[in-house]
């Protein structure tokens, strides 16, 4: 009789190895990281949700979820007080120490990629999906982001027929000191170009420009990724504070555009396609402004 368990112990395992080897799902969750965040709520997880850093804003409902302080400055504390089962993140989570300090203490790690990629995107989703039960609808949500972005893109291909492709820059963080640019290999870069503009910056990640610079190139759009960019009165002040910002190209023809900086963070999130079209809108007025809510058919 203990041969035959055994022996049907071994053909359970072989016939079904995923069954045999599955974990119990992690059910109390922190997330770190703006865009993983609003993808868990969209799969249905919020549930599960136990805290959330401050990047991670949306839906309104994350804000009265307790606060971890900011996703590259984490503190072990404030975590193991919410005793997760996991604490969800990119690889902009930190500092390293608090992670190993966490892991030590039996909370799992679980680090996806904020690259601004589709295929990123794709792996992030599905990891999602095997963490939350339920693969098929992860799968689903990227087939519909995917329909979305190529709206968008035939949007930008017929308005491009008729209007120029922009120069055009994005300012990080303005408040209290130099603006940050977006170059290559960001997502402000990714953004830009999916939106149908061209990046002036040709430098590598984020990095402050001089005034001297940021007249030389003259941008015809500038998009600003601040939170306190909002009305007339906030775009006067920014003007006020950067002079070379007030001369370019951009300014003089009212062409700046507000961006919500939670887009950046975190790799591609749900809202982002809106945020293209947003940002096309501004890149081509001439055109029709494409719909925001450009959904997959049934």
């Amino acid at each position: 009789m203990r041969l035959a368990n055994i022996l049907g112990g071994l053909a359970a395992v072989l016939l079904f190895p995923n069954l045999a080897l599955a974990e119990p799902l992690p059910q109390r969750w922190v997330s770190s990281g703006g865009a993983l965040s609003e993808w868990v709520v969209l799969l249905g997880g919020e549930s599960k949700l136990v805290g959330v850093d401050t990047t991670s804003r949306h839906p309104a409902s994350l804000t009265k979820l307790p606060s971890v302080g900011y996703q590259r400055q984490l503190a072990a504390e404030g975590i193991l007080a919410l005793r997760p089962d996991l604490l969800l993140g990119s690889e902009e989570m930190g500092p390293p120490p608090v992670l190993e300090q966490l892991a030590a203490a039996g909370v799992h790690i679980e680090r996806l990629t904020a690259r601004a990629e589709l295929h990123s995107l794709q792996a992030n989703l599905q990891r999602l999906g095997q963490l939350l039960g339920d693969e098929v609808v992860a799968q689903r949500a990227f087939d519909d982001y995917q329909v979305r972005l190529q709206t968008q893109r035939q949007w930008v291909e017929q308005a491009q027929r008729s209007q120029e492709a922009p120069g055009v820059l994005l300012l990080l963080g303005h408040a209290g000191g130099s603006p940050l640019v977006g170059g290559v290999d960001t997502a402000a870069d990714w953004l830009i170009n999916r939106a149908g503009g061209r990046n002036l910056a040709t430098h590598s990640g984020y990095k402050a420009l001089s005034s001297e610079a940021l007249l030389a190139l003259d941008p015809q759009v500038v998009v600003v990724a601040d939170r306190a960019l909002e009305g007339d009165a906030a775009r006067r002040a920014l003007l006020q504070q950067n002079p070379a910002l007030a001369s370019t190209r951009a300014a003089r023809e009212g062409r700046l555009l507000a961006l919500d900086p939670t887009l950046l963070v975190g790799g591609l999130g749900p809202r982002v396609p809106d945020g293209l079209a947003m940002l096309a809108a501004g890149f081509y007025p001439a055109s029709q402004p494409l719909t925001a809510e450009a959904k997959r058919e049934p």
